[in-house]
């Protein structure tokens, strides 16, 4: 008969994989619960770059790279249609004002011009006519008002001769009075004729007034019509030099179109490119320097162009005082742009550590230098050798201003 066994109790060994992975489990949690969390990398103490915290007169000022141009830009443009006949001069070459650069044609301009002549030269033998007929009818008046005269004169003589005879009793009342009746008709037909020679008088001058005025307009009008055929020459406008011509011998070319321009040489301005972030900073009238031929020139701002491409903004300079020699357009100056005041700051010197950080934290080297610890910072202004500290930092203090790549989320930096 079988007999059967009774288990034994207590620990046997393959119980002890599961009770050693217990105590791990235990051992990580705890580690996360009480541990130190900080993510550490360790780094060669000579690949990256720790500089010192201090604290100094902050200039407030940037780089900005500009291109030498002409002070001023000319256009070139057509005032008069028509089909390019000649270039007389070509792009490069140095102008003066009233070149004639280009010259064009215009077949039925030459016509409609005659034929604007033509009505104005009818128009105004039509007006002298007009005037002559006013100067006979006003010969015709003045004899009018002499015979009016005249005969005033006469029966005035009659009138008295027959009063007297009437007054002796040597004519008739009805002779007398036929007399007196001449008279009288003849006093009131010169008044009346003065009258009309007054109004007449007034009238002409009227219309004199106004033909001498239209003749004047018309005269006008005949010297713009005739400066239509001078405008076929495309002239220069100022002393300069002929950039762009952007014409061809047998092309049309139509009225107010633009076909080049000229740059004036008598000055030059420097035109940069700023990054948008200064855009509010940048104004007109700030003072800015740079360097050629071992001489620091001077420079302030003309003119800030408002629209922003590619993340930049353009910004003209102007000379102020004296010039490099030999300057020409198309040269490059390295300019340094004062945005403000000088001013007490705490300073660390520029780094690609601010590519990653955006200036937001940094890694704070301990006083032992065996490690560095992330920290949150704020970074104020920045020019091209410091950015300014406005917390976070203290003098005396030491940072990795190196690149950051590669470090993503960690916390501490173990240098050795």
């Amino acid at each position: 008969m079988d007999i059967q066994l009774e288990k034994k109790k207590g620990l046997r060994k393959k119980h002890i994989p599961f009770i050693a992975g217990g105590i791990f489990v235990l051992i990580v949690v705890g580690w996360l619960i009480f541990g130190n969390h900080a993510a550490r990398l360790n780094v060669e103490s000579d690949r990256v770059t720790v500089k010192d915290v201090t604290k100094g007169m902050f200039n407030d000022y940037m780089r900005v790279q500009g291109q030498v141009q002409p002070i001023n830009t000319i256009y070139l443009s057509a005032v008069e249609g028509g089909m390019v006949e000649e270039k007389l001069i070509e792009e490069g070459s140095t102008v003066r004002k009233g070149d004639v650069i280009v010259r064009l044609t215009n077949s039925m301009l030459s016509l409609n011009i005659l034929d604007s002549e033509a009505q104005l030269a009818e128009k105004q033998n039509f007006l002298r006519n007009t005037q002559v007929s006013m100067e006979q009818e006003k010969l015709n008046l003045r004899k009018e008002k002499l015979q009016l005269d005249m005969d005033v004169a006469r029966m005035k003589r009659k009138y008295e001769q027959y009063k007297q005879l009437y007054e002796e009793k040597l004519t008739s009342k009805e002779e007398y009075l036929q007399a007196k009746e001449e008279y009288e008709l003849a006093v009131n037909g010169s008044t009346l004729v003065m009258e009309r020679q007054k109004q007449d008088s007034i009238y002409r001058g009227i219309q004199v007034s106004q033909m001498e005025e239209s003749l004047h307009n018309m005269r006008q009008n005949l010297i713009l019509v005739r400066q239509r055929v001078d405008n076929l020459n495309v002239k220069a406008p100022v002393d300069g030099q002929l950039g762009i011509l952007d014409v061809e011998i047998g092309q049309t070319v139509g009225t107010g179109e633009r076909i080049g321009q000229i740059s004036v040489l008598s000055d030059y301005k420097v035109e940069g490119m700023i990054d948008e972030h200064y855009i509010d900073r940048v104004k007109v009238g700030l003072d800015a320097t740079f360097e050629r031929q071992d001489k620091n020139f001077a420079l302030r701002v003309r003119k800030v162009y408002p629209e922003v491409r590619d993340k930049q903004f353009k910004t003209d300079f102007v000379f102020e005082g004296e010039r490099p020699d030999n300057i020409r357009a198309g040269q490059t100056y390295v300019i340094s742009l004062q945005l403000g005041e000088p001013a007490e700051a705490v300073l660390i010197p520029r780094g690609p550590f601010y590519q990653t950080t955006g200036g937001q934290w940094i890694f704070v080297v301990v006083p032992d230098g065996n490690k560095a610890v992330r920290r949150n910072i704020t970074i104020g202004r920045q020019n091209p050798n410091y950015y300014e500290v406005t917390s976070g930092l203290e003098p005396g203090e030491k940072v990795i201003t190196s690149s950051y790549d590669g470090y993503g989320d960690i916390q501490e930096l173990i240098l050795k």
